[in-house]
């Protein structure tokens, strides 16, 4: 057990954890005791362990800085996950926690050599360097990743279970600060339904860490909030992204929320800076806000000795915390030459803590091997804005940095706002945000507790009144918003021997920052590329001002006043979390019932469940391969009720089809039906169906299960362009449908059908009749998708039960089968018919598919046309083909390989064991070198073997098309 060192407080301090419930863990193998509600860096604070980790670059000694999860100096690997945020992820019993990008141990750690070559290492020289001779960066690459490597990925490792949820509100409030809180209950009070969202467990934001005016006590406003039945909260959650549309992304600890609202409340706060001198990255110096959290959050003493580094009221408000739980406070360092004489300084001054006005850090002093500090050199403030070398030594192991706040408005950046520097408050202001976007308390600069309140009050009336509730009067807005200036304008302080860090992610000092100016990028979006600053997983929070100001000052150019450009998202997001399981509604078609009694085993296809086979899963082969050969050889029957179905109806029906897809339609014969191919504007494959002309006016149309929604779209956006006369109508739920196949089933549906006239020459392929089936209304398709005899028969959906029960009545003498949607793939494989989708990408033209004969030459106008033409003529550099193998060898997956050599060529795209070919048979992408015909390729599998194929034409089974024209 190691706990040399016990800097817990005691109660009442500690907020989150509770001390009836100890936790033991493991930091680089020794072991530690917390509380439950710790994290794992205020755990290992509590035992007096400050290091936590080491730099990028330079592989210096990290520590505590926010304790909010805004920096990457608490970055550790827990388990089989790194880049952990360890002053926000709570600790849990036997917990093995490592620290990350160490070379030997934490405490010693040989990669901190780098830095004595810190001079060959300038700015921006990755770039300057490791391309000469040529192909030496697949060096130098393996090199520095192993050199500035962060956590390790176990491959093995099985994340936890993570879903999804769809929420709607009206309005939506992100965070639950004094702010948000008011806004939260103005919105609801008015009749407006609100989700408050929160990435901490309690409501309150800073009040739960900061010194407050007892007299503007929230407790009532809490409790309103969480009583209030129009309020749903979500606690632990973080809004990611702001997205078009009102679509926050917001994490909860298992789930994803898509959120959508009618307008957005953005409550966010402020986050506090750094001030930028000698060491200011080492264990020890941290923000003011990280102190206090650690005291009133996690009763934890973050030192013994302390200077206070301030430009504002709340840093003496630190000192008064620091003094309460028995730190000593050996200096404020005030900025500022002039004092504001406010209750806390006087409160400060009557507690004898020296104030050094006008003064700023010039050098914190590191202990031994700058895994701490030992104290600070302090001087006053010259006209230049430089530290006065008339330098005062002054002991402590703690520096606490107040040097001010920056809005917390990237997710408003998300929404389309701006964050413009002011500088008469020397801080970014929020400017342009949209209409559906508005900002309350702090996050507006606001400072004082009852203008907070108030700011959020007017937020959330006005976002009420937006959407339409009737509201009176406005509530009134604080005169008094702000208590003095909170931002030094500029915190930064050169040190002859440098090593003063504006962005603690990147190692990136003052010096690489004026560097990178010099070398030309004077923007400061170029001077991010260069030198990486605001890069790294922080994202900016504590460089982002600083850099701007340093661009600002040492730029030739006009006065910078706008940070880099903030995107999604805002926090680290897991991936689990994003392929999460989705919960859809599920279609069932009119038959589906039957397939349950006959032991389907029941799949997703698009939002319908389809039969994948019938049999037992430890039989599927067996099951698939047994249901294909009775349709080679038989009669089978399957139900294809999922298939897209349009009713195109009027003068312009045909003209419409004309357009939307590749093929003619404007002559097509009245009772029979043409392949139809789509494409989008880009020439690519979108999908395909069957088109049956009815009438002279009327077009049945069908498409896959999964694209028949953007079929109707794309016809329905077009058509808004165009303005034929024509209605389009999706039909799909509309009908049942059933496709019987194989040599019987014709001598099947002879037996319920008496108004049509069945036989070959009497109704031939691709024709379509409309008679009864078993006295069923019905249309029916001479089609052959699966390569045999077949007839697609489509019927209103409430009969679809009953076509089933006398199709498989009257095919009983027949022995008829029933097959899935498996050995449908397999059947339409054997006769090389693709699935768009599955044999297609989103870049697939026809002719790379083999498909240029659905592609109508003479006609002048379809959707893709001319990207088609561009994009032939330049040549094809790939196509789709069918490849064999023997049937007793290793079956490729679909999405294998291609290879030639060490290179990758192409892909698998389908891929099956043929039962009745007795072969393995598939389509796959190739270059065209590739394609010809009895073409050898090599396919490597997913255990990296290589197995070869042939290259042979399609289709594989019945080329002349016999059987299904029989």
């Amino acid at each position: 057990m190691n706990n040399s060192k016990n800097n817990r407080l005691e109660e009442p301090y500690g907020l989150y954890i509770n001390r009836s419930k100890q936790i033991s863990f493991y930091f680089n193998s020794n072991l530690y005791t917390g509380y439950q509600g710790d994290t794992i860096a205020s755990a290992l604070a509590a035992n007096g362990v400050f290091l936590l980790s080491r730099s990028f670059k330079y592989h210096r000694p990290r520590g505590i800085l926010t304790m909010a999860g805004r920096d990457a100096n608490t970055l550790v690997q827990v388990d089989d996950e790194p880049n952990v945020r360890a002053d926000v992820y709570l600790v849990r019993e036997g917990l093995h926690v490592w620290a990350q990008n160490v070379f030997g141990s934490l405490s010693n750690d040989k990669g901190q050599i780098i830095e004595k070559f810190a001079r060959f290492l300038p700015v921006g020289f990755y770039y300057k360097a490791f391309y000469k001779p040529k192909g030496a960066w697949k060096y130098w690459d393996s090199v520095i990743r192993k050199i500035a490597g962060l956590g390790k990925v176990d491959t093995a490792s099985i994340p936890y279970k993570s879903d999804k949820a769809y929420r709607f509100c009206d309005i939506a409030v992100i965070g639950a600060g004094p702010a948000g809180l008011s806004a939260a209950l103005q919105a609801a009070q008015a009749g407006a339904t609100v989700i408050l969202i929160d990435e901490n467990s309690s409501l309150g934001g800073s009040l739960n860490y900061t010194r407050v005016d007892q007299q503007y006590s929230c407790e009532q406003l809490i409790e309103d909030v969480v009583n209030h039945p129009a309020i749903e909260i979500y606690f632990n959650a973080t809004c990611t992204g702001w997205f078009a549309d009102n679509w926050l992304s917001v994490m909860c600890p298992a789930r994803m929320l898509k959120l959508r609202a009618k307008i957005i409340i953005a409550a966010t706060g402020l986050i506090e800076q750094p001030a930028v001198f000698r060491n200011n990255d080492l264990p020890g110096v941290m923000l003011g806000s990280a102190a206090q959290r650690l005291i009133r959050l996690y009763g934890v003493a973050p030192g013994r000795s302390a200077i206070v580094l301030t430009s504002n009221e709340d840093g003496y408000s630190v000192a008064l915390d620091l003094i309460d739980v028995g730190i000593t406070v050996n200096a404020i360092v005030d900025m500022h030459k002039e004092e504001k004489e406010t209750e806390l300084v006087a409160e400060v001054k009557r507690k004898n803590i020296a104030i050094l006005q006008g003064n700023a850090i010039y050098e914190a002093i590191p202990g031994p091997g700058k895994r701490s500090i030992t104290g600070a050199l302090v001087g006053e403030i010259s006209k230049d804005g430089s530290v006065d070398k008339k330098l005062v030594k002054i002991s402590c192991d703690l520096i606490c940095m107040c040097a001010g706040y920056t809005p917390a408005a990237q997710l408003l950046c998300h929404s389309g706002g701006t964050l413009k520097y002011d500088e008469l408050d020397a801080t970014l202001k929020i400017k342009n945000l949209p209409s559906n976007a508005l900002a309350a308390g702090s996050v507006n600069n606001i400072d004082k507790l009852d203008a907070v309140l108030a700011d959020g009050k007017v937020a959330g009336w006005r976002a009420a009144k937006k959407i339409g509730f009737y509201l009176d009067e406005e509530p009134s807005v604080s005169e008094n918003r702000c208590i003095r200036k909170q931002n030094y304008p500029f915190p930064i302080f050169s040190h002859a021997k440098k090593k003063e860090f504006v962005d603690f992610d990147e190692d990136l000092q003052i010096g690489d920052i004026k560097n990178a100016i010099k070398e030309g990028y004077d923007d400061v979006e170029l001077v991010k590329r260069y030198s990486t600053v605001v890069m790294g997983p922080s994202q900016g929070r504590q460089s982002a001002l600083n850099n701007m100001r340093l661009v600002a000052r040492y730029s030739q150019q006009p006065q910078v006043n706008t940070i880099t450009t903030q995107r999604p998202p805002y926090s680290p997001e897991y991936i689990q979390h994003l392929a999460g399981k989705s919960y859809q509604p599920i279609k069932r078609t009119a038959i589906h019932y039957r397939h349950i009694e006959k032991g389907a085993q029941m799949m997703p296809a698009g939002v319908w469940l389809r039969p994948a086979y019938y049999g037992e899963p430890t039989q599927k082969s067996e099951c698939i391969n047994r249901e294909s050969l009775a349709v080679h050889n038989n009669v089978g029957l399957i139900d294809v009720s999922t298939l897209g179905k349009l009713e195109i109806r009027g003068p312009d029906a045909a003209e419409l089809l004309n357009r939307m897809y590749t093929f003619t339609y404007s002559k097509q014969a009245v009772n029979r039906s043409r392949y139809v191919l789509m494409t989008d504007q880009f020439g690519a494959i979108t999908d395909d169906g069957v088109a049956c002309r009815l009438g002279e006016q009327h077009f049945y149309v069908t498409a896959t299960t999964s694209g028949v929604d953007n079929v109707f779209r794309n016809m329905l956006h077009w058509n808004a362009q165009w303005c034929l006369d024509v209605d389009i109508t999706n039909v799909t739920a509309a009908y049942a449908a059933v496709n019987i196949a194989g040599p019987n089933s014709r001598n099947v549906l002879n037996e319920v059908v008496d108004d049509i006239n069945l036989d070959a020459n009497a109704f031939s392929y691709m024709e379509v009749k409309t008679g009864h089936v078993a006295k069923i209304p019905a249309r029916i398709l001479r089609v052959g998708f699966v390569g045999e005899l077949g007839y697609e028969i489509h019927v209103p959906a409430h009969q679809g039960e009953a076509l089933w029960d006398a199709l498989m009545q009257a095919g009983e003498k027949y022995k008829i089968s029933v097959f899935g949607v498996e050995a449908q793939r397999l059947l339409r494989l054997e006769k090389g018919h693709i699935i768009v989708g599955q044999d297609t990408d989103g870049l697939t033209i026809p002719p790379e598919a083999d498909m240029a004969w659905a592609m109508a030459k003479t006609k002048p106008f379809y959707i893709g046309k001319r990207p088609i033409e561009v994009l032939t003529n330049r040549g094809l550099t790939r196509k789709l083909v069918g490849f064999e193998m023997p049937s007793d060898a290793t079956l490729p997956l679909e999405c294998n390989l291609i290879v030639e050599g060490n290179e990758i060529t192409g892909r698998v795209t389908s891929v099956s064991r043929s039962p009745i070919l007795e072969k393995t048979i598939g389509l796959a992408f190739v270059q065209l070198n590739q394609s010809e015909i009895g073409t050898n390729i090599q396919i490597k599998l997913t255990n990296s073997k290589i197995v070869n194929a042939v290259i042979v034409p399609t289709p594989f089974y019945d080329p002349h098309n016999k059987r299904q024209e029989m």
